[in-house]
């Protein structure tokens, strides 16, 4: 558990935390975790407005540290026509940050130094340095842990959870909250797949074991495969939500 936020007590895991940690039933401090929640899953409540007041969708992206979630916003710009800006998430540097820049990408950076996630806070202090930006999409880049992150609202419309063939196909298992809570799966690095023991199925096995409806799409930025299929996800997605608001997709038409 984070020890300052107390990030793994949500209000779906609340129950079962209290009956096997007993300590964690003191009444101040059980005041004090609904508080912290309360007020979180407040902000994400605005955080989602302030999105919906500008017709962009707001995407979690989430992953353990090196899956590639930097490098897909590197190059999804090759492959979709929807515009978008970036907001990431480290314990230190501006490294991420500074290679979407680099590549005209709107991005910035949150340093976060001992938490292990971002909290909707957080994200919505982000949002003041992204004003006016008119654009159809903002990724949230989370910190990289395949724990926390799930476990907190900040406000976006949708999961991305990535999985890399360099970690393996047992992570889904281990890890299920993190997959139970994507809306989509991107199983990164696919190029690797002759060189590592990965297996495909043993993955899907174990996702659809936990998630049954979730997307699954399999991705390289080598080859560039499944990049086309994840554009038309973001596209249709993002229609769909502003389907009343079409002066946001005719964006593309103005750039």
């Amino acid at each position: 558990m984070c020890k300052d936020c107390g990030c793994s007590l949500t209000q779906d895991s609340m129950k079962d935390t209290l009956r096997q940690n007993p300590q964690l039933q003191d009444p101040k401090t059980l005041s004090s975790i609904h508080r912290i929640l309360a007020r979180n899953d407040s902000e994400a409540v605005h955080n989602r407005r302030h999105f919906e007041a500008g017709a962009m969708s707001a995407y979690n992206l989430m992953s353990s540290p090196g899956s590639g979630k930097t490098s897909l916003l590197e190059y999804l710009g090759q492959f979709t026509p929807l515009s978008f800006q970036v907001i990431e998430g480290d314990l230190e540097t501006s490294r991420d940050a500074d290679r979407l820049l680099a590549r005209g990408i709107k991005a910035v950076q949150i340093q976060t130094g001992s938490a292990c996630h971002l909290d909707a806070f957080m994200v919505h202090g982000a949002l003041h340095h992204l004003e006016g930006n008119q654009v159809d999409i903002t990724f949230v880049e989370n910190v990289g842990n395949l724990v926390c992150p799930a476990s907190y609202d900040i406000g976006c419309h949708r999961n991305i959870v990535l999985v890399s063939v360099p970690e393996g196909d047992d992570k889904i298992a281990k890890y299920p909250v993190m997959f139970r809570r994507a809306d989509l799966v991107l199983i990164s690095k696919c190029d690797l797949l002759p060189y590592f023991d990965f297996s495909l199925d043993e993955a899907l096995t174990s996702l659809h074991s936990i998630n049954p409806k979730v997307k699954v799409i399999q991705i390289s930025i080598k080859d560039g495969r499944g990049m086309a299929e994840l554009a038309d996800w973001l596209a249709q997605d993002h229609g769909q939500r502003f389907a009343d608001q079409p002066h946001s997709l005719q964006r593309q038409g103005e750039r």
